[in-house]
């Protein structure tokens, strides 16, 4: 490929963002020497390797490489046997722990792991963590060697602490006792790597030892006091013996590191390369971008492309194809309107997808592998060349023409321009036809009118243009294939103000043939904007009535859905009822086998008339009223309370709330004796029209009992208020109507005072049969003040 064109179509810069990416040198350096390819099964080779890098930024997150340094000299000097230093090695320490973290980023869980293109790369990967392990103990820093790196080098550090101290010992009763008054300061000093002593010069004789320094002043003698020489000296012996015991500890950690040298080189090579894969990646990333399919056909097809350098935000996408129905686009329009952007497009992807690098557009968008790349692009004029922008157009054009074959790609931008309308029109159209006789991919951007006659009457040529809005004077930048562009420079200047005179001249100037040309164009475009509209208006009809097909569906899948469960519920209910049935007549024949012939007839009458009751209430439950249109609206949770009347709509039965919805809306409704599950949604609220008195019998003057039971029973009763005798006559009554109603809970209020009243409920409560337990109230339920019974069931 050549190396304009990488200029050209700014590839060089995508390259840059690439190297961004790496995270160490080598890998960098790897993505500065990526260039486009033109064996097939090596770019998708490379596509595939960026795809799986991909899928695992994906699914693990990002990794680094930073651990990944340039060890390549390190690994010549073990190759013919020298020692490395402590830096050198902690290098290769480094590369090896990084490579273990990517060998573990890059090993999944058995059930997740798939073989990718990039799998047998993580297997290859070999750490030698004993190696990194053992450099990493004996080496703490680039300058400090570790005390345990060998027992030599232990035990001659041990013995100068020993010696230090000594000297120190000795120093400091020197400098305490008897030269306490020879001393300049009562400090120990180091000159030349010795231990001294700062003595005035008067008093130099008075200290026997070795002068090794003097004050700038001559006033202070440094002296190395000769109780401490022989100290000094095996001090300075223990020093060269640990610098030994350093070398020999870093010479036999070269010599591990030798036996590994493939292993470290191999390392550094897949490391290298991963980083640069996973550069690739993390640039798809950022752009969004897909992997391109390729074919062998020469055929372009980009759906939603991008151009990777403009603002996401701001760039418009844009469809492109080449090469199928037709080997040569020729794109018109005004300036600024993307012309030069669409140009760029196409051949940006082409490098970058023959490099391996994914393109920001849509999947399944289309690329094919072209040997060469052309494009002439921009002003090249040269005042040192005396190269005219004709002439510099030209010069690149001359050498397109002579390099070009079929499996390349020419791109031209405004080709023909820089000089006469009428000879660069003539020179645009056997250029592109010459490119055209000889199947050439091509695409040219233009003003000519020239040219887009051209591609209505040339087979395999098409017209494209970049939209412009009249109204508001600016490029939709759409690119539309099929439709030539019109200049609109009448249009353009009479918005902005030019006189309508001068524009009526003006259109006098243009030929017959080319008015009608202009007009043709005017009423195709016309066209093709109110088809767009309608499109849009029909797709928007489509939607429309596709989401009310689905609406109506689930509509009926619901009304289906709830007439087999109410249907069960009342098959249930209704099994129910007729088992409770065979209980009553069961009971019946009970009694009356167990009054025998001595039982009143009065009593017999009373058992009768009662069970004659329960026996119609169970009748009547089974005989459902129709359900009434609901015109209410559906009522919330939040807005049920425990004791509010309710009606249910699918069954017509009023009832109380007797527990409060789920989270699915699901509660029972206590309609009489009949405990009935609902949901929120079937449900309407009632006005307070039911009576909620006890249970009364009235006798009629017939002698026949009847009851007026209430049909609902509240959940609580308040006694605050009363005496013990007044309370306990109304509890007794109301835990009578109570555990009628089937609640399974109450609440009594009594209060807190001085406990007698609350005493009273408790003795009253333990004489009641029915009464299965009670406490009294938790937190936010009342606390002492409410008693909570529970009934049997």
């Amino acid at each position: 490929m050549n190396e304009k064109v990488l200029h050209t179509l700014e590839y060089t810069k995508i390259i840059q963002l690439l190297a961004e990416k790496a995270s160490s040198e080598p890998g960098r350096a790897l993505c500065r020497e990526l260039t486009p390819q033109t064996d097939l099964a090596q770019i998708r080779k490379a596509q595939q390797e960026t795809a799986d890098a991909l899928s695992m930024l994906f699914a693990k997150g990002s990794t680094s490489f930073g651990g990944n340094r340039d060890v390549s000299m390190a690994l010549r000097s073990l190759e013919i046997g020298s020692t490395l230093s402590a830096p050198e090695l902690l290098k290769i320490a480094g590369l090896l722990d990084n490579v273990s973290r990517i060998k573990a980023y890059g090993k999944g869980s058995r059930e997740e792991e798939k073989e990718t293109s990039l799998t047998s790369y993580f297997h290859a990967l070999e750490p030698v963590s004993s190696l990194a392990g053992e450099i990493n103990r004996c080496i703490l820093s680039e300058e400090e060697i570790a005390d345990d790196a060998s027992p030599g080098l232990k035990h001659v550090r041990r013995s100068i602490v020993l010696t230090g101290d000594k000297i120190h010992s000795q120093l400091t009763g020197m400098v305490n006792g008897s030269y306490r008054s020879y001393l300049q300061d009562a400090v120990i000093t180091m000159r030349d790597n010795r231990y001294c002593i700062p003595v005035k010069a008067e008093y130099k004789s008075q200290v026997p030892g070795m002068v090794h320094d003097q004050s700038s002043t001559g006033s202070t003698f440094f002296i190395e006091p000769a109780a401490i020489v022989n100290l000094n000296n095996q001090l300075k012996e223990l020093a060269l013996q640990e610098k030994e015991e350093i070398e020999a500890v870093l010479a036999s950690l070269s010599a591990q590191a030798s036996q590994h040298i493939f292993e470290i080189s191999e390392d550094q090579r897949i490391m290298t390369f991963l980083d640069f894969v996973f550069a690739k990646a993390s640039l798809a990333l950022e752009e969004n971008a897909t992997m391109p399919l390729f074919n062998t056909e020469r055929y372009i097809h980009i759906r939603k492309g991008r151009h990777p350098l403009l603002p996401p935000k701001k760039v418009v996408p844009i469809d492109i194809h080449l090469g199928r129905d037709f080997d040569l686009l020729i794109v018109t329009g005004p300036n600024t309107g993307g012309k030069t952007v669409s140009l760029k497009t196409v051949g940006l992807f082409t490098l970058m997808g023959q490099s391996g690098l994914h393109i920001p557009a849509l999947d399944r968008s289309e690329l094919s592998v072209f040997t060469e790349v052309f494009a002439d692009i921009g002003d090249e004029q040269s005042i040192e060349q005396s190269l005219s922008t004709f002439s510099s157009h030209m010069t690149a054009i001359v050498s397109i023409l002579k390099h070009a074959n079929e499996n390349a790609l020419c791109l031209f931008d405004e080709l023909g321009a820089g000089t006469d309308p009428t000879e660069g029109a003539a020179l645009a159209i056997a250029i592109l036809d010459h490119l055209h006789t000889r199947g050439i991919r091509t695409m040219a951007t233009t003003h000519y009118s020239e040219l887009k006659v051209y591609a209505l009457s040339t087979d395999f040529v098409e017209n494209a243009c970049c939209e412009f809005d009249i109204e508001t004077l600016a490029p939709t930048y759409r690119l539309l294939i099929g439709i030539p562009g019109k200049s609109n420079a009448f249009a353009i200047s009479s918005k902005l103000g030019l006189p309508d005179y001068i524009i009526e001249a003006a259109k006098s100037q243009i030929t017959t043939e080319d008015k009608s040309f202009e007009d043709l164009l005017t009423d195709l475009e016309e066209s093709r904007v109110t088809i767009e509209k309608e499109r849009l208006e029909i797709a928007s009809y489509k939607e429309e009535v596709k989401a009310l097909k689905e609406k109506l569906q689930a509509k009926n899948e619901k009304i289906d859905s709830a007439k087999e469960r109410i249907l069960r519920e009342a098959n249930e209910r209704a099994k129910e009822i007729l088992q409770e049935a065979k209980d009553v007549a069961d009971e019946t024949i009970r009694i009356y086998q167990k009054s025998g012939p001595g039982a009143s007839l009065k009593d017999l009458e009373k058992t009768r008339e009662r069970l004659r009751g329960e026996i119609n209430k169970k009748n009547d439950k089974l005989a459902l009223k129709p359900s009434q249109p609901q015109k209410e609206k559906p009522l919330k949770p939040e807005q049920l309370k425990l004791g509010d009347h309710v009606k249910i709509l699918s069954m017509g039965l009023k009832g109380t709330v007797s527990s409060l919805p789920d989270h699915r809306g699901n509660l029972f409704i206590q309609c009489g004796m009949m405990r009935s599950q609902a949901n929120v949604k079937d449900l309407v609220l009632l006005a307070d029209e039911m009576p909620s008195e006890p249970v009364s019998f009235q006798k009629s003057h017939t002698g026949k009992v009847k009851m007026s039971k209430a049909f609902s029973i509240s959940p609580e009763i308040n006694l605050l208020g009363k005496t013990v005798d007044e309370a306990l006559s109304e509890l007794d009554k109301y835990l009578d109507d109570a555990y009628l109603a089937h609640l399974s809970t109450v609440r009594v209020v009594h209060g807190k005072g001085t406990g007698a009243l609350r005493s009273a409920v408790h003795s009253h409560l333990k004489k009641v049969k029915y009464v299965k337990s009670y406490r009294l109230g938790e937190y936010g339920e009342g606390d002492a003040g409410v008693t909570v019974v529970t009934f049997k069931e």
